[in-house]
């Protein structure tokens, strides 16, 4: 995910002051887990006309091996029109230029065509080529191809839970991925990505950043404790227990679930800040 290099290295920052009261948004959006096992089933339903436009017109470009879905539309708590449709194929080989070409122009002919369709992405993975997974694969996301590997976590998430399209199962041919991988996987990427990020305060103004930021943290906090993967629903529940301030955890919860009261230029700072601190300190917390 790119970020616009900054013009020096920032000094360090004051942790923010405390947002008025009669700025923080709402918490009551936010789902219990009854709640939101009851709403998965018509959230998935909601995806699946889209999900088979593009399985209908992947089988017609090439052979699939198998197609699988991972995230919270698999995992649980995908909010339709907001949550992306992760997937993963399978294909007999990796694309050469003509087949990535075509890819390409499928996932530009869904997004003109079909409702929500940019936020459909998919890496297509070689069968032979399955077993390493710092390896780079042709990949189509945020409207654009580009090549990324299939991470451990994304790995774990399949095998823990994929939901599969057509052909194999991830099981079937995704070697496992045992705790201590996951560990240092973890581990290497808050401290060499996620850190690092948290010294820069511009990133911090967008909502990506804040929204990626404190989730990140928090998922990576309890996959590290307890070994296993939770929801974006858990993190946000689990980020007062974390410390996280109040109005940053609303707006968080509004923003996913509800509709977020819109924030003054004071109040954008306030939230930047408070979320690049809080993450900072989260990591911190995390890599002892």
């Amino acid at each position: 995910m790119p970020l616009p290099e900054p013009a020096g290295r920032p000094a360090a920052a004051q942790p923010a002051a405390a947002q008025p009261a009669a700025a923080v948004l709402p918490t009551a959006v936010l789902p219990t887990a009854a709640e939101q096992a009851a709403d998965d089933p018509a959230q998935r339903a909601l995806a699946a006309p889209l999900l088979t436009a593009f399985t209908d017109r992947l089988h017609a470009a090439t052979p699939v091996i198998a197609l699988w879905v991972h995230g919270s539309l698999a995992l649980g708590d995908y909010r339709h029109g907001r949550s992306d449709l992760d997937l993963i194929a399978v294909l007999p080989a990796a694309p050469d230029a003509p087949l990535r070409a075509e890819l390409a122009a499928l996932h530009r002919q869904l997004i003109a065509e079909q409702p929500g369709g940019e936020k459909l992405h998919c890496s297509y993975l070689p069968q032979g080529g399955l077993a390493d997974p710092a390896a780079d694969h042709f990949t189509f996301a945020q409207g654009e191809p580009m090549d990324r590997p299939v991470t451990l976590v994304t790995r774990r998430e399949l095998l823990d839970g994929g939901l599969r399209l057509a052909g194999a199962e991830p099981a079937g041919l995704l070697p496992p991925v045992g705790d201590p991988e996951l560990h240092a996987h973890l581990r290497a990427d808050l401290r060499t990505f996620w850190y690092p990020v948290t010294e820069r305060p511009d990133p911090w103004q967008r909502d990506i950043w804040v929204d990626l930021g404190p989730i990140t943290a928090a998922r990576a906090t309890v996959a590290l404790r307890e070994n296993r993967l939770i929801t974006k629903r858990e993190a946000i529940a689990l980020l007062p227990a974390l410390g996280a301030p109040t109005a940053l955890v609303a707006d968080l919860a509004a923003r996913r679930y509800g509709t977020p009261a819109p924030l003054t230029a004071e109040q954008r700072d306030r939230r930047a800040e408070d979320a690049r601190l809080f993450t900072r300190a989260a990591i911190e917390r995390a890599l002892r």
